[in-house]
């Protein structure tokens, strides 16, 4: 149990659709989703609410907890009914990605959306100078956010402003970091597992390991692996819940 709610539906959760069905309709419940590239955290609701039926529920209270960018895939969790009162819970509880970092450009979104640019030589990057740069990031920071964000500055998406060329001088945000561990340095490319607090922007983190070394980075692939105790391996893609509904039985391998 989370809070308030009774259930949170995940890959081999022992369950028909009808329990979870009249379960969700008197207390509310959760399901862990797996976000796919290029979709944004609302195509996901969206997607349940057409493909799965779930207006069948005659649920009007629906949302997700923790926007994921486009370009990112990986866990999402969505609440239906009353268990939308626990979505600040979920949202505050730490979170861990899967990154990719490219270094040697910059580019104006710090991913892969918008076109690289300050290009520079990285030859004399070493893997030692990769490490020592990650560990400078790890613990209780201050960190500035992405202009292409959805951050509200007095009501204002920041992205919506970033679209319009107004740049804003952006007062840093408290986060922590709890680990980052390097898993494979191939450059120009870094991967690496990030264990942090709600709150952090891991395109940020990979400007400012960047902007340590000198040669500016940006973020090519990310994944959300982790919601507190909950793992990307345990979501749902839609199909798996069309199956869930189809057969009256969720059991997947």
């Amino acid at each position: 149990m989370f809070g308030n709610i009774m259930l949170v539906l995940k890959k081999n959760t022992k369950i028909t659709y009808t329990e979870w069905f009249n379960l969700t309709m008197a207390e509310g419940s959760a399901i862990l989703m797996n976000k796919n590239r290029d979709w944004t955290s609302f195509d996901v609701v969206a997607k349940l609410r057409s493909n799965t039926k779930l207006n069948d529920l005659k649920i009007n209270k629906i949302g997700h907890c923790g926007t994921l960018d486009p370009f990112a895939e990986g866990l999402l969790i969505i609440c239906l009914g009353k268990a939308t009162k626990a979505i600040e819970s979920f949202q505050n509880l730490p979170k861990q990605y899967l990154a990719t970092i490219k270094i040697g450009a910059t580019t104006k979104t710090l991913d892969i959306t918008a076109a690289e640019e300050n290009i520079v030589d990285i030859s004399h990057i070493a893997e030692d100078d990769i490490k020592n740069a990650s560990a400078l990031y790890i613990g209780k920071l201050e960190q500035i956010p992405p202009m292409f964000s959805a951050k509200k500055i007095a009501g204002k998406k920041l992205y919506e402003l970033a679209r319009k060329n107004i740049e804003l001088e952006l007062m840093p945000s408290k986060i922590e970091i709890y680990s980052i561990e390097i898993l494979k340095i191939d450059l120009p490319h870094i991967t690496c597992l990030i264990d942090c607090s709600k709150g952090t922007y891991v395109r940020a983190l990979a400007r400012d390991i960047g902007k340590q070394l000198g040669v500016g980075g940006y973020l090519t692939a990310l994944t959300r692996t982790a919601i507190g105790n909950y793992k990307v391996e345990e979501a749902l893609s839609i199909s798996d819940f069309l199956e869930f509904r189809n057969s009256e039985k969720l059991n997947i391998i």
